[in-house]
């Protein structure tokens, strides 16, 4: 599963099975938590738990994410805020 992120939105490869309009939900949702609580430090399992999304789609958002540099994931495992520092 594909996921491409452009000017706050998420585009969907054909393949995927999920309605466009949900995934920008998803995307939006944890943006929001992001911006809303600096400083907030999630692992892919946590974030799973958090936003209730099954594994696939989990990993393909917050990679989407990453790739959007909105996110950082650090090297200890953990997804949080992109920015100069965030990957230690």
């Amino acid at each position: 599963m594909q996921f491409t992120l452009t000017n706050d939105s998420i585009e969907t490869g054909a393949d995927v099975p999920e309605p466009k309009k949900g995934i920008q939900d998803v995307v939006q949702r944890i943006r929001g938590e992001y911006l809303e609580m600096p400083g907030l430090r999630l692992t892919a399992a946590q974030a799973r738990r958090l936003w209730r999304l099954d594994e696939t789609a989990c990993e393909a958002v917050l990679g989407a994410l990453v790739d959007a540099r909105f996110l950082a994931k650090t090297r200890d495992g953990a997804f949080v805020r992109h920015d100069d520092h965030s990957t230690r």
